[in-house]
């Protein structure tokens, strides 16, 4: 019989594709989400769909049940770095006291595996790149101290009550993957909002800081394609039948300047992208890009999609077919 999967924030970009890829693998999916940020628009239909919130702990104790749920891979979370520096309260309320709910709820029905979308933020500015997983953490905002706390009590649910579990730290997950892409409302990412320009529903695109210590003078920033970035999902989720602890980088290994992508995106688009420079925002570190060689070499992970024309090319065909985003 086919494993069955709860995927919490699985209306939303990176959860949907998720959910998809285990559907396309045999895996039964149930997605709970409460579309503050997603879209049922986004979810697979053949996945079994739930309007709620992992707050609600007497909902996951009927879903578990009912669905019979073995595994969850957790996505439900604000994602808005600059946000968490004006409330705070409202990441760890969300991201870190939510997600204890989830966790009482899997210790409770004994529920073992856990796939932990975490982020590359807790590392704040590195000491070094490429980072690895053993790097210090020590994040520079509340959304990465309130994922930083869900990976400690992660560890802590392990050592007690046997809960095996992966953190899979990512920067920039870009692209879109068949009826799925990225469509965040506000948007705050570089690539859908150069795409907006593009479109013609932003004039221009700006860049914060042109003196940074990199080539061509603007931050550097890591970016993987969201299908590869989904694989490496479901490879650990499989693994954890085998491992207890499961800790990952996913990155493509290379960084891309805020001007290599404006360019690649007038390449791919033949639109000239205008564009207007700004100071430094605070606390933007000049090139961030994290090391995946340890899944690489543990379980075989390799992007599909490394380069930057085949993340952006992905990102402008979803684009011209979803003007609207998901909205359309």
């Amino acid at each position: 019989m086919a494993e069955s999967v709860l995927v919490t924030g699985g209306a939303g970009y990176i959860g949907s594709i998720v959910a998809t890829q285990l559907l396309q693998q045999g895996y039964q999916v149930t997605i709970l989400d409460d579309l503050s940020h997603g879209t049922e628009a986004a979810v697979p239909t053949s996945a079994k769909f739930v309007k709620g919130d992992i707050a609600d702990r007497g909902l996951l104790d009927r879903l578990i049940q009912e669905f019979r749920i073995e595994a969850v891979m957790h996505f439900a979370a604000f994602i808005e770095a600059g946000e968490s520096m004006q409330v705070p309260e409202k990441y760890f309320r969300n991201n870190t006291a939510n997600a204890l709910t989830l966790l009482e709820a899997l210790v409770a029905h004994k529920i073992s595996r856990l796939v932990f979308s975490s982020t590359a933020a807790l590392y704040g500015t590195p000491d070094r790149t490429p980072i690895l997983e053993t790097d210090p953490l020590h994040p520079t905002n509340a959304y990465g101290e309130s994922k930083l706390l869900v990976e400690q009590m992660l560890a802590w649910f392990h050592k007690i009550h046997g809960l095996r579990y992966a953190c899979l730290r990512y920067f920039n997950a870009a692209g879109a993957a068949g009826s799925n892409g990225e469509d965040h409302l506000p948007e705050s990412h570089l690539i859908p909002l150069i795409l907006q320009v593009a479109l013609g529903s932003r004039e221009y695109i700006s860049i914060f800081g042109t003196d940074y210590p990199t080539a061509d003078g603007t931050c550097v920033r890591d970016y993987v394609h969201v299908s590869d970035l989904a694989s490496a999902h479901l490879l650990v989720l499989n693994a954890l039948k085998q491992k207890d602890q499961l800790i990952y980088n996913l990155g493509n290994g290379q960084g891309f300047s805020v001007r290599e992508v404006i360019a690649t995106v007038r390449r791919i688009t033949g639109h000239a992208i205008p564009v207007r420079e700004s100071g430094r925002r605070p606390g933007d570190p000049a090139v961030l890009v994290a090391s995946s060689e340890k899944i690489r070499a543990e379980l075989g992970w390799k992007p599909q999609y490394p380069d930057l024309e085949s993340i952006v090319r992905s990102a402008w065909d979803w684009r011209l077919a979803h003007r609207n985003g998901y909205r359309g």
